[in-house]
């Protein structure tokens, strides 16, 4: 059953609301998982066995340096898989108001670092702003 056109409203608020309150997690739910993911996975794998083969066979061999390199690679694979991938981000930035007006955010640069973000925040919060 199609929505109504109030629910569509209130739904598209909604979304609105949760971009404006947590990016990131808007991000996640709207992403979409294609080949790269995959593929990104395979290469961890494969990169995972290379380093777990090249660990066994320096502690066979008494090499040391060899396992060490190979433990070095399993490493740097896994956190490959971990790691995510840099995007760039494209929804609306901003903040919603009551009358679901949208607010864009200044820009801000993208070396901004922790401890500036966080009174960033702070500062908004104190002067009524909300998040």
């Amino acid at each position: 059953m199609p929505l109504s056109e109030y629910e569509q409203r209130v739904l598209e608020q909604m979304e609105r609301q949760l971009t404006s309150d947590d990016p990131r997690l808007a991000n996640t739910l709207t992403r979409r998982g294609g080949r790269h993911h995959v593929r990104r996975y395979v290469v961890a794998g494969v990169g995972a066995a290379v380093g777990l083969l090249l660990l066994v066979v320096g502690a066979a061999s008494s090499q040391a340096w060899v396992g060490a390199i190979g433990f070095v690679v399993m490493f740097a694979a896994v956190a490959f898989a971990f790691a995510t991938p840099r995007t760039e981000r494209t929804g609306p930035q901003g903040t919603v108001a009551a009358d679901g007006s949208v607010r864009r955010a200044p820009a801000a640069s993208k070396k901004q670092g922790f401890m500036s973000r966080l009174e960033e925040r702070w500062d908004r919060r104190r002067h009524g702003d909300g998040r």
